[in-house]
């Protein structure tokens, strides 16, 4: 099974932008967009999908070591930046997996050009406005009492505690600071959806696509993915009973086994 010693950090050159990229594993290509508060480290499923697929994990502009880039202004331009990226990195067409933040990203690429996907997994997909509930507003709290509420058990689960649990370092504060931060420039007017989305999944055709929610999600409700099920023809809706919004986390074994079946 890979491991963390495995991971490589690649720069790239998107235009006048800089992008960083984590890498670990063989065989083909798997894009992976991370959420809001930043990539989290290493967790169970990146190992294992790492033994068959070559993960790529940009680090959003402005997240982590991946230099803001002042004129990405919102979901559209950044999605338009990853195509490009993708396109001359020859990765399409691609599968990917977003999770929340990064699952809208994924959807708002295959609304432009869903030929440039192979398979889509979208996790807990913010972007749009709920028809039941409310996306959780992640700025009146503070980033680890936002990160305890992803799952329904923060002290229950031992994956979550493992990961995020400890003291929190200067390190981890500041850049969760920095992913808030950049959340709040990119997705703040209206907070994490689009209300065109809707109508806009409509555009998305022959796209394999696989929903993973937990049932209990106090993040992006559930009513989101019945949402994103209805308006992506044929896509799958999976969905895990006792679980939040870290399926990946609370649901590992299940989560795994989904989308290694999907893949393929």
């Amino acid at each position: 099974m890979a491991d963390k010693a495995d991971w490589t950090e690649e720069k790239f050159r998107v235009g006048d932008a800089e992008l960083q990229v984590l890498k670990s594993g063989k065989g083909k290509p798997l894009l992976v967009f991370h959420a809001e508060l930043g990539h989290p480290g290493w967790l169970k499923w990146h190992a294992a999908l790492a033994e068959k697929r070559t993960l790529w994990i940009p680090l959003h502009p402005g997240f982590g070591k991946s230099p803001l880039v002042d004129w990405i202004t919102n979901i559209r331009d950044l999605s338009v930046f990853y195509s490009r990226f993708i396109r001359e990195q020859k990765l399409t067409p691609a599968d990917v997996i977003g999770f929340s933040l990064g699952g809208w990203i994924a959807a708002d690429m295959a609304v432009n050009n869903a030929q440039q996907f192979s398979k889509m997994v979208l996790v807990g997909a913010a972007g749009l406005r709920p028809p039941t509930g409310e996306i959780m507003d992640m700025f009146t709290v503070t980033a680890r009492t936002y990160l305890n509420r992803n799952v329904l058990d923060p002290h229950g689960s031992h994956d979550f505690a493992s990961l995020f649990g400890g003291e929190q370092t200067p390190e981890q504060f500041e850049a969760w600071e920095e992913a808030r931060a950049e959340t709040a420039r990119i997705a703040w007017a209206p907070y994490m959806f689009n209300q065109s989305m809707p109508h806009l999944l409509e555009n998305i055709a022959g796209l394999p696509t696989l929903l993973i929610w937990g049932k209990q999600d106090p993040v992006v409700p559930l009513s989101a993915g019945e949402v994103y099920h209805q308006k992506i023809a044929g896509s799958k809706l999976v969905t895990f009973d006792n679980c939040g919004h870290l399926p990946e986390v609370e649901k590992i074994d299940d989560f795994i086994k989904e989308v290694v079946n999907f893949l393929g």
